[in-house]
């Protein structure tokens, strides 16, 4: 089974980097099912509903976000109708949404998408292992599943391994999100879980994280927001990660970041 997960989507210049790239990549590589980390899509700050119908509508199967997620009000309503948008599974109980899913495949494939967000240097939510750990007790990889993928946003690189290390053999993929950079770890581990720290965002890379430049830089200088954040909105690189994963056991074969465009060197 393929799978493609693709980074923090920001502003329109990462929309735009999806829709150029995110059909070819799709087609090139067979691609079974897509999921894609959104909660920055709507000018930098949160998802709204018609975002997500267009992302739908470009052949995404699943939509995840993070600590931006209630950014934009009507989300919240939308959130409660639309099984495919995911807020991370660790807010308190009673709150609008799901963290987690079993979604199918055009094949007929079946793949739980699990959505964690770290506590390190963010929000005090609850305990994410144990919120993983809770999603996955009705589930088994290769048995009522096929695939299993964690979206792990969180700010720690040590707490996004960590989970990657606890779940090793128990899902098919651990890829963390938030940072906005692609790292440089793409592996699978021991148990046959495929890992990766940071997809990377899909947005302008001529900016700090996906924001234009001088408002960013002038924050950490003058430690005064005298300038409200707005998305960069140069060429967009497309930042993704692709897991092959074996069709008995779900576990992962092969993993390899995917970029395409803007100012990073392809992959």
């Amino acid at each position: 089974m393929n799978v493609l997960f693709v980074g923090d989507v920001v502003g329109k210049s990462g929309r735009k980097a999806l829709e150029d790239h995110l059909p070819n990549v799709a087609t090139e590589l067979g691609i079974d099912f897509i999921v894609v980390n959104g909660e920055n899509s709507a000018h930098g700050f949160g998802i709204t509903g018609a975002i997500c119908e267009s992302l739908f509508a470009m052949g995404v199967d699943v939509i995840t976000t993070g600590n931006h997620v209630w950014d934009q009000r009507e989300i919240m309503d939308f959130i409660g109708t639309e099984p495919r948008l995911l807020r991370p599974i660790n807010y308190p109980e009673g709150t609008p949404g799901s963290g987690s899913g079993v979604f199918e495949t055009k094949a007929g494939k079946k793949v739980l998408v699990v959505h964690p967000m770290g506590r390190l240097f963010m929000e005090a939510l609850d305990d994410p292992f144990m919120a993983v750990q809770k999603a996955l007790l009705n589930h088994k990889l290769g048995e009522t599943v096929d695939f299993i993928l964690l979206d792990v946003h969180a700010e720690a690189t040590s707490e996004k391994m960590a989970m990657a290390h606890r779940f090793d053999g128990k899902v098919s993929m651990v890829v963390g999100t938030h940072s906005h950079i692609p790292t440089a770890d793409a592996q699978v581990f021991p148990g046959g879980t495929a890992y990766q720290t940071d997809a990377g965002m899909c947005g302008d890379y001529n900016s700090v994280i996906g924001m234009q430049k001088e408002a960013a830089v002038d924050r950490f200088i003058s430690k005064m927001r005298t300038q409200r954040l707005e998305p960069a909105s140069g060429e967009g690189t497309f930042c993704a990660v692709f897991v092959q994963s074996d069709d008995e056991t779900g576990l992962a074969k092969r993993i390899a970041p995917i970029r395409r465009g803007g100012r990073l060197a392809p992959a």
